[in-house]
């Protein structure tokens, strides 16, 4: 049996594009959020990493479930899938790369190349819904 990755993600899309979060040592970026710890809803998960990565407060109870997408895990041994359960969610504060993030960037659909297998699946469903042009 693969292993398998449970990862809660953060989507926040502005003006047609996304936030994505580049980490130290990786060539590719991801939507913020991270894997979850034991005992920790996706709530809780989601607040947890957004703090820890972007130093942003999420806004509880404001959270909207955008989907959860599986794909090959990048940067993984080969069979290691992830699964990313999505969310929208209000925010106090100004995202800024923190500890881990190297850098942060907004694409548009267009830049979907330039994002993991599973946040691909998210650039795909977000487009399809219009919200990413």
């Amino acid at each position: 049996m693969p292993a398998m990755i449970d990862k809660v993600a953060w989507v926040l899309v502005s003006g047609g594009t996304i936030l994505c979060s580049r980490n130290h040592g990786r060539d590719l970026f991801y939507l913020p959020g991270g894997r979850r710890e034991a005992g920790e809803s996706d709530l809780q998960t989601l607040v947890r990493e957004v703090r820890e990565e972007l130093g942003v407060t999420i806004v509880a109870g404001t959270e909207s479930h955008v989907g959860t997408f599986e794909a090959e895990a990048h940067g993984r041994p080969p069979g290691t899938r992830v699964t990313m359960t999505c969310y929208t969610a209000d925010h106090h504060g100004t995202p800024h790369p923190d500890t881990e993030i190297a850098e942060l960037a907004w694409f548009g659909y267009a830049d979907r190349d330039r994002v993991s297998a599973a946040d691909r699946l998210v650039f795909d469903h977000l487009h399809a819904a219009g919200q990413l042009p």
